[in-house]
């Protein structure tokens, strides 16, 4: 059970490192696809997504983009997420924590990839 749970960390980690094709949009310091995320459900579908960095806060991270289309597909529970930027996991910020256990109060229990083959709980990451 435990390898097929790392191969599919593994392919889950693929994914979202094969998004990540920093894009400059319309000012030299905005971008998009500098970060991205993949979220597995229960059922074992991916669901992935990509930052959008601009000004004033309008952006959105890539965890978001990644649920909104889970939510699109008519799922809300998360098995599995992580976050990548080109050379490193990241955890995902507080916004995302918070706005990711809001979709399904089970989200607390989803398992977050973490930089040096850590693994957390989503409701162990939300107080930090």
């Amino acid at each position: 059970m435990e390898y097929r749970t790392q191969r599919a960390d593994q392919e889950l980690l693929a994914t979202a490192r094969s998004l990540v094709r920093p894009i400059t949009l319309g000012r030299p310091d905005w971008d998009a696809a500098s970060v991205a995320a993949a979220i597995r459900t229960p059922l074992g579908n991916i669901y992935t997504g990509i930052c959008i960095h601009v000004s004033c806060g309008m952006g959105f991270c890539a965890e978001h983009a990644a649920a909104a289309e889970m939510i699109k597909a008519g799922e809300t529970q998360i098995e599995t997420v992580v976050a990548v930027a080109e050379d490193r996991i990241l955890a995902p910020c507080g916004r995302c924590r918070e706005f990711l256990t809001q979709i399904d109060p089970r989200n607390r229990q989803a398992r977050v990839l973490l930089e040096g083959g850590r693994v957390a709980s989503l409701g162990e990451l939300l107080p930090e």
